[in-house]
């Protein structure tokens, strides 16, 4: 712990001991005699050693260091920063008790995992073929995120699957579940972007009956439902702040009230969480709860794009084509040297599902054994695709979805390219998802 100020270094070592750690005290990186030994974990440092040496020291000294960086009250984290900050974690002024448990917590079971014996890669990679072969892969990224599911999955703490949409968070999120203890209890999604916030809130926790106009009867939310089992939270990073504090709520104490019931309830369920956006560029915007992200982030798994598993493309393609001939009860068609060639040119956006999804039609209209290029549709040979263009030849749909592909091609988050729009963002998601986007 460095920091010039004494009485605010007192309080957080305070706070630290009273949650059992080991606390070194500094009031300055510079004296020789307080440079910082090996063995830490945790380094909480004043902002303005964000461009000193002490952060390389840190790295050098302690590989598996987490360090926070105090800034004060008021002051955000620069949009530029520093390449010695990259990891960094900032939290500002003034450090109340309770983030400091938070931080301590997590630094115990990310510790704790850290110490399980690493599960090796042939025996992940033989667990999945029930979920159509998306787990069938030869690149590290996948096998490492495969590997940390298999140690994540021997406890009851929350996960937090990133990546864009498509890589697959879902199928792992089920697969996680499947190999824990609560394989038999149920395992509930909830598409958190889909719904509004009234009927969101609904949606987890449940309603009675006259609560709200549309309640006709008594209705179980999703965390009800999946007493004992996981609840699957997908593309988080758009509940509303309101529905943030109610999730932190359940996440710390296991209860929730049925909207319109004062009674409280208990539920014991798994918290597997997913997305596609920034939750740390969210926090620094003030939209996101940066203590419901400590929460959630105990373990954190990326996912890699597929124009990050080339090498699994092909692969992907035959057990997709493999599965799909068998339900249509056709023999197995083949791919031909250029489709092959096509689909390793192509950059799919879209990830497995738009893989997967291509190689279905594919299954459903070509009428040949042998698949050639031509069997793909426009969006795979992309130069042959036409966009839409106002006053052109073209469909009201068509230019519609022009549109919605160039605004959020050219802004910077979800809720941006909506407003661009001039619609909900509920139904920009429904719309994305319909263009494979």
């Amino acid at each position: 712990m460095v920091k010039r100020c004494p009485e605010q270094r007192a309080s957080l070592c305070g706070y630290l001991r009273r949650h059992g750690c080991q606390v070194t005290e500094a009031s300055s990186s510079h004296d020789p005699k307080e440079t910082p030994p090996e063995g830490f974990d945790l380094a909480f440092l004043d902002h303005t050693h964000g461009d000193s040496d002490l952060i390389p020291r840190l790295v050098t000294a302690n590989r598996a260091v987490s360090i926070i960086l105090v800034t004060p009250a008021g002051k955000n984290e620069p949009a530029r920063r520093p390449a010695t900050i990259e990891a960094c974690t900032f939290i500002q002024q003034p450090i109340l008790e309770h983030h400091v448990q938070t931080l301590v917590e997590h630094l115990h079971e990310v510790r704790r995992i850290r110490e399980l014996p690493r599960v090796t890669a042939p025996t992940v990679a033989a667990e999945p073929q029930e979920e159509g072969g998306v787990f069938a892969t030869r690149s590290p990224a996948m096998l490492l995120a495969l590997n940390i599911i298999r140690r994540a999955a021997l406890f009851d703490i929350p996960v937090l699957l990133r990546g864009e949409s498509g890589t697959g968070k879902g199928a792992l999120a089920q697969a996680l579940h499947r190999l824990g203890s609560r394989a038999k209890e149920p395992f509930v999604t909830v598409n958190c972007p889909t719904l509004t916030e009234e009927l969101l809130v609904s949606e987890l926790f449940g309603h009675v009956k006259g609560s709200f106009t549309g309640a006709v009867r008594d209705q179980q939310g999703k965390v009800e439902v999946a007493d004992g089992g996981s609840l699957f939270l997908d593309e988080l990073g758009d509940l509303s702040p309101a529905i943030q504090a109610k999730l932190l709520r359940f996440l710390q104490e296991k209860t929730y009230e049925r909207v319109g019931d004062p009674r409280t309830r208990l539920a014991d369920v798994r918290i597997i969480a997913a997305t596609n956006r920034d939750l740390e560029a969210l926090v620094r915007e003030g939209k996101f709860r940066e203590d419901l992200l400590y929460r959630l982030n105990v373990i954190e798994i990326t996912l890699p794009t597929l124009r990050d598993r080339s090498n699994d493309l092909l692969d992907l393609a035959n057990t997709f084509m493999e599965t799909f001939c068998k339900a249509a009860h056709r023999p197995t068609m083949e791919f031909s040297p250029a489709a092959c060639q096509k689909m390793l040119g192509h950059g799919w956006p879209g990830n497995v599902r738009e893989l997967r999804n291509e190689i279905e039609r594919i299954t459903v209209l070509c009428p040949t054994h042998v698949v050639g290029p031509e069997a793909f549709s426009l969006r795979v040979h992309g130069d042959a695709v036409v966009h839409a263009r106002v006053g052109g030849d073209h469909s009201l749909s068509d230019v519609e979805d022009e549109h919605i592909r160039q605004v959020l091609a050219m802004t910077g988050t979800f809720e941006e390219a909506a407003a661009v729009l001039g619609i909900e963002s509920s139904t920009l998601w429904r719309k994305r998802r319909r263009l494979g986007l």
